[in-house]
């Protein structure tokens, strides 16, 4: 019997190392097998273990498409095989740095110390044409996720500074590798989000320019910003380029951009920290630490010092004192918010973020986007399964710090748990909107016995 697998593309267009996954019937025992191409090529085909049994086996290969192929299941593999590598990890806390192939990055479980460094997810993320770490510092990571559980009626509890991950390792192969996050969100003022666990999966595959990933959180439902909030969640890509250097510096929606500038909300927050240094009255440790951190000015202060003061995890004032003072942060921000001198925006051009005030925007629904850089063309793709009904985008000059978060006004989350989310990162400034439909769109297989 021989099984032959038929891959077309629907948008006919050119792919490279495309992930394509099928299932054969029967028991294949070996890790590897290889296939041979409509061209002569033969390939490996790496067993998903974790989708495998007695009766079907399923395996996936990385295919390079023009339009369609046609792959012939052969015998196990013999012999050596360029596939994904593990490197020497920079970070203490990391569980892996990878050699893709066509991405060098590290998976970190995080320290919990409640600082950028602690961060688990991406923690460093180059591209070997390229050769730049697009996290080169380790204060920053790409993927945590924050809201409903960093905002202000929640005590601003940063799940990837405050808490360290368990990193199950469900496929790992030449071809495949798969991780998945399991934690513990540490509990905030809402009595109804505490407790609750998440689990994050991440795959990389062989020489593929992009990578998935998935949120689950156990169910919750809450009031934020004003709106109740069932199972949705803001998910949080940081980078940086260091003081006066953005790695991207436009952003741009799939056809038109619809946003809102500005971010009054930072601003009010800002405002707080000014009046409880001046008139608080707590002695903790936490607060004398964070006030002394700010005795040299405000201005030259970093962003984390301003929330973690109203942090319930840091402990720095009362859970009473900060649900006091961030309600009234809310009550400012919710109204600035929607002021008339915030009118929408809906541009047909990308948006330079940096120019605007905060060098920040808020989209409306989004689903496929792009932050890239306007004279090198590096760009970052990123398609998610539903609409994340908004983003917020940072994009800070100062300081080089580049945001994607799926959040609106005031940290309200939008992207619904449990969706996919394809991230593609390469020289696409020109080709970006075929990249992310190629994200949309995979190729159609069909597995046929002859």
């Amino acid at each position: 019997m021989t099984i032959r697998v038929e891959i077309a593309d629907p948008l006919d267009g050119s792919r490279i190392k495309e992930p394509i996954i099928f299932t054969v019937p029967g028991h294949y025992h070996e890790a590897l097998y290889t296939a041979e191409t409509s061209r002569g090529d033969v390939i490996a085909c790496q067993r998903m273990n974790s989708s495998s049994d007695s009766s079907a086996t399923t395996f996936i290969a990385v295919v390079d498409l023009e339009g369609a192929e046609t792959l012939e299941l052969g015998g196990p593999w013999v012999g050596d095989l360029d596939g994904i590598r593990r490197l020497e990890a920079v970070e203490g806390d990391a569980f892996v740095r990878l050699d893709t192939g066509y991405f060098d990055l590290e998976l970190c479980s995080g320290t919990a110390e409640g600082e950028g460094s602690s961060k688990w997810g991406l923690r460093h993320f180059s591209a070997h044409h390229e050769g730049v770490d697009l996290l080169a510092s380790g204060n920053n990571a790409i993927g945590g996720f924050y809201g409903p559980f960093f905002t202000p009626e929640n005590g601003l509890i940063n799940p990837p500074e405050h808490t360290k991950v368990r990193i199950e390792t469900v496929e790992e192969g030449p071809v495949l590798h798969h991780y998945r996050m399991h934690g513990t969100v540490p509990d905030g003022l809402l009595e109804e989000l505490r407790g609750k666990t998440f689990r994050i999966d991440w795959i990389f595959t062989y020489g593929t320019p992009s990578f998935r990933r998935r949120y689950d959180v156990d169910s919750f439902r809450t009031v934020i910003n004003g709106r109740s909030v069932a199972d949705k969640i803001t998910v949080g890509d940081e980078f940086e380029g260091g003081p006066g250097e953005l790695v991207f510096d436009r952003f741009e929606s799939h056809r038109s951009t619809r946003y809102r500038a500005g971010d009054p909300y930072a601003q009010q927050l800002v405002n707080m920290v000014e009046e409880t240094l001046a008139h608080g009255r707590s002695d903790s440790e936490k607060f004398t630490e964070i006030r002394d951190q700010l005795a040299d000015g405000m201005e030259s202060a970093h962003w984390d010092l301003y929330w973690r003061l109203f942090c319930a995890w840091e402990q720095a004032l009362p859970d009473e004192e900060i649900s006091q003072r961030l309600a009234v942060v809310r009550e400012h921000s919710h109204f600035l918010a929607d002021a008339p001198d915030r009118p929408w925006v809906i541009s047909e051009q990308p948006v330079d973020v940096s120019v605007v005030p905060d060098a920040t925007i808020f989209t409306g629904a989004v689903q496929k986007s792009a932050e890239f850089h306007s004279v090198n063309g590096r760009t970052m793709v990123w398609w998610t399964g539903e609409p994340s009904g908004g983003f917020q985008i940072v994009q800070r000059q100062e300081s080089g710090w580049v945001n994607w978060g799926s959040n609106t006004e005031n940290e309200c989350p939008e992207l619904p748990v449990g969706v996919p989310i394809k991230t593609a990162y390469g020289n696409f400034a020109e080709s970006w909107h075929t990249i992310a439909d190629q994200l949309e769109f995979e190729p159609t297989v069909l597995v046929a016995k002859r």
